[in-house]
C-alpha cells in the first residue's frame, strides 16, 4: 500500500503531526509512507526517519521534482492533514482512490470536490495532536491514546549541541543546565526581557545551574536576545543563538535540565522528550498547543496562571499579564535541582 501523506503547514503543525505518522507506521508496517511538507520544515525530516520518502515543496522556488513525482506516481490513499488550496491540488495529482481530509474542508467553496471522504474532527474542540490522529479513522485504524511525539535524533545532532555547549563555557561531561528560548516567529507572544533576565538571575543564584540563550538569527529575535543581554551581561558568553539548526535545538531541548519558553517550536521539542519545561502562553491557547507530558506547567496570560483548566473557548491577553513571580513558582513546583 502506498500512502501521501500531507502536511504543509508549519514546524509546530509538522512535530504535531508524528504522533499520527508513528501510528500509521506501527500499524501498517509494510506500506510504502511518503510524508510531503514545506520547505521551512525541512530540518526535521532527519528525525522522521520512519517514512520510507519525502516531497519538500519550495513556496518560493523550483519544484519540477515534486510535480513530476505526483505527475508520474499513484497512490492508494492520500491523508491530507493540512486542508488548503494546495494541498487539495496535491491530494487530486496523487490519483489515490481514498482521498481523506477533515470534515471542515467541506465548508469550502471548491476544496471538498478534490477529496471523497471527510473525517468528523473539531479543530476548536481538540488538542492538535488529537485533531491529527483522528484522520487514521480513514484507513479504519483505531486511535491511540497519549500518543507520544516521535522525533529520532541523528548521532551528530547531540555531537553539535555538546560542541556549542563547550563553546557557552559548559565544556562535557556536560554539568546541569537551563535552556532559555525567548524568540518566536510572533512577537506579540514575547515576554519583556526585564522579567526573562529576573528570571535568569534567580535560576543561577538557587538552582546554581547556568542558563543558556537559545534561538534564531532572525533580527526581531536577535534584537529581543540583545535586550536581554544588555540587561544581563554574565549571560553574554552563554549565548549560542543565531547558529543553532533545529535537531541541533532538539538535542539541547532533550539535555536541558529545565527548559523555559513562549509558545514556539522547541516548546514542542522539549514535549517530546518529556524534558521539564515551564511555557509561557499569551495570545494563543494553550488547549491546542500545550505539551501534555507530566512535567510541564503552562502559564496563561489570561485567567488562572499554574495548572490552569485548560478550554477551547480562551481569550488570550498581553505577555506583561504574567508576572516573574509566576514563572519563578513555577520553576520551583517542578522540583528542579542542581
Amino acid at each position: 500500500m502506498r500512502i501521501l501523506l500531507l502536511q504543509l503547514k508549519r514546524i509546530g503543525d509538522l512535530i504535531l503531526t508524528t504522533p499520527a505518522i508513528w501510528a500509521i507506521r506501527q500499524h501498517l508496517p509494510k506500506a510504502h509512507l511518503v510524508l510531503a511538507i514545506e520547505a521551512g520544515s525541512r530540518e526535521m525530516l532527519p528525525a522522521i526517519d520512519y517514512v520510507d520518502d519525502t516531497l519538500v515543496y519550495e513556496r518560493r522556488g523550483e519544484n519540477g521534482a515534486l510535480w513530476r513525482h505526483l505527475l508520474l506516481r499513484h497512490y492508494d490513499t492520500c491523508l491530507d492533514f493540512t486542508g488548503t488550496d494546495r494541498s487539495a491540488l496535491f491530494t487530486v495529482l496523487s490519483k489515490a482512490g481514498r482521498r481523506a481530509t477533515f470534515e471542515w474542508v467541506q465548508r469550502s467553496r471548491f476544496r471538498h470536490v478534490f477529496y471523497n471522504e471527510f473525517i468528523p474532527s473539531s479543530v476548536r474542540e481538540n488538542h492538535t495532536v488529537d485533531h491529527y490522529l483522528h484522520l487514521l479513522r480513514a484507513l479504519n485504524l483505531s486511535i491511540p491514546r497519549d500518543a507520544p511525539i516521535v522525533l529520532h535524533l541523528p548521532e551528530w545532532a547531540p555531537r553539535k549541541a555538546l560542541q556549542l555547549l563547550s563553546e557557552a563555557g559548559l565544556p562535557a561531561p556536560v554539568t546541569p543546565f537551563i535552556l532559555v528560548h525567548p524568540g518566536t516567529a510572533r512577537p506579540e507572544k514575547y515576554w519583556p526581557a526585564e522579567r526573562w533576565v529576573e528570571v535568569i538571575q534567580w535560576c543561577e543564584a538557587n538552582l546554581g545551574m547556568p542558563c543558556v540563550l537559545s534561538g534564531s538569527a532572525e533580527g526581531h529575535e536577535q534584537a529581543h536576545i540583545a535586550a536581554i543581554k544588555k540587561a544581563c551581561p554574565a549571560i553574554a558568553p552563554r549565548d549560542i543563538s543565531g547558529r543553532l539548526d533545529l535537531l541541533t535545538l532538539a538535542a539541547l531541548t532533550q539535555s536541558a535540565s529545565l527548559v523555559l519558553t513562549v509558545d514556539s517550536a522547541p516548546m514542542h521539542l522539549a514535549g517530546a522528550f518529556g524534558t521539564p519545561q515551564v511555557v509561557l502562553f499569551g495570545p494563543t491557547n494553550p488547549f491546542h498547543w500545550r505539551p501534555r507530558h507530566e512535567r510541564a506547567i503552562i502559564i496563561q496570560s489570561h485567567g488562572p496562571t499554574i495548572l490552569p483548566e485548560f478550554r477551547p473557548q480562551h481569550p488570550g491577553g498581553p505577555m506583561t499579564e504574567i508576572s516573574t513571580r509566576t514563572v519563578i513558582d513555577a520553576i520551583v513546583a517542578l522540583h528542579v535541582h542542581a
